[in-house]
């Protein structure tokens, strides 16, 4: 077996179409080439660009990378990563800015790490991995006009009018894809949350040079969170404290339309800190405005599934589930989806895609479900904290961490569950 990624598998004969080359996209990419499957990505953008600020991998989707190339990928990516074992989490009370509570630094191990760090920094090794290293087709500039499927192949017609063909079809191309509509048979609109994001990522000289800020820059990376009445405000400091990044989590009532990521303004962030620890007010007046943006966030109901009529078209990450933040999973379940889609393929071959895409999802779908509900659940245990349970209990607001979520391998549980999850379908 080569779990580990030194070695490739038998070529199965299978062909793949990855619509998207985001996090889900590469991932789901380079997983089916370790499975042996025959793959290219088609991706919208023209070119790739360094964009966005502080992503998250906890060690459920550290594991996936490890295996890439026997660590090589995690090799990369470390030293552009948070590091906060001396530093830990420093959980601070609105108003007063008093530290209610220091959580230790993330369980970490070589074969299933944490990695932390800016999206478009990370994201560019895993783009180059994929295109250099494993020589996965990727052609840029691609746009879809629509998905198609027969009981025989699936495919997508591209906006030149080009018709590619494949046995499946993986649509990682977030919660706009086209897929959806292949999917679930009509058009389905995105829905404001009720909750938006102000986030930044930019020096920290200006940090550095204000005795009232310094400390959260010039020790190394650190990491500090305010919670309070229907807000949270987190910021770190990054690469030996030469980043900062911070994002601000607040009700927010926007119409979600076409767009829902808008240039900020600091007179609104700081307009909304008025009333907490004026340190917050310090570290966004540092901030340059250019480096702000105002992200709605969206929802969407849970689909009744992710799988086309004939099951040759499948939607992957936020195509199929979109997380929010505070679940700290978002890209990390994109990652296990792009694992077992794979592994399931493998394992039905090339006469069996539409089970083998339909076990995937049963394999998958209970599981991302009860992740998404913890970032509801976190969310709502900060914005709504009982102060006085806090003082008898700090431990009640630390950040959740839990082994069934951090602790599990996708690789593994899909290879021990696929062939009853198969039989059970094809007995249906």
């Amino acid at each position: 077996m080569a779990t580990n990624g030194a070695t490739e598998r038998p070529k199965t004969g299978i062909k793949v179409i990855v619509v998207g080359a985001g996090f889900g996209g590469l991932g789901a990419a380079i997983e089916c080439h370790r499975q042996g499957h025959d793959v290219e990505i088609y991706e919208a953008f023209p070119e790739l660009k360094a964009l966005g600020d502080i992503i998250s991998f906890g060690s459920n989707s550290g594991r996936i990378f490890s295996r890439w190339s026997n660590g090589k990928v995690v090799r990369r990516m470390r030293p552009l990563c948070i590091d906060l074992k001396k530093y830990g989490f420093n959980i601070h009370k609105f108003d007063t800015g008093d530290i209610i509570i220091n959580q230790s630094a993330a369980g970490d191990s070589e074969d299933a790490p944490n990695l932390n760090g800016h999206r478009g920094e990370l994201h560019e090794i895993v783009f180059d991995y994929a295109k250099d290293d494993l020589h996965i087709p990727i052609h840029l500039g691609r746009r879809i006009e629509e998905y198609f499927e027969d009981e025989k192949e699936a495919g997508i017609v591209l906006e030149n009018g080009e018709k590619i063909a494949a046995d499946v079809v993986i649509a990682s191309d977030g919660v706009r894809s086209k897929a959806r509509k292949a999917v679930l048979g009509y058009e389905d609109k995105p829905k404001s949350s009720g909750h938006a994001v102000w986030r930044a990522w930019f020096s920290s000289k200006d940090l550095l040079a204000d005795p009232d800020t310094t400390h959260l820059c010039d020790n190394g990376d650190t990491f500090n969170g305010w919670i309070g009445p229907n807000m949270h405000f987190l910021v770190s400091s990054i690469k030996n404290g030469a980043d900062c990044s911070w994002v601000l989590t607040h009700l927010d009532e926007h119409d979600i339309d076409e767009s829902w990521s808008f240039p900020g303004k600091l007179s609104e962030v700081k307009e909304a800190l008025k009333d907490w620890d004026p340190l917050c007010t310090k570290i966004v007046s540092k901030t340059p405005e250019d480096k702000l943006v105002d992200w709605k966030l969206v929802y969407r109901d849970p689909l009744p599934t992710w799988v086309s009529p004939a099951g040759r078209i499948v939607l992957l990450g936020d195509s199929a589930h979109p997380f929010l933040p505070t679940s700290a999973q978002g890209a990390s379940q994109a990652l296990e989806d792009g694992v077992v889609i794979a592994v399931c393929l493998r394992r039905g071959g090339k006469e069996n895609i539409p089970i083998s895409v339909r076990a995937h999802e049963k394999i998958r779908y209970d599981r991302v479900r009860k992740v998404q509900k913890t970032g509801e659940t976190t969310r709502e245990m900060w914005h709504k904290t009982d102060w006085e349970k806090v003082k008898g209990d700090p431990q009640s607001i630390k950040l959740p961490r839990e082994d069934w979520i951090l602790g599990f391998d996708a690789e593994k549980n899909a290879e021990e569950l696929y062939e009853d999850v198969a039989k059970e379908l094809l007995a249906a």
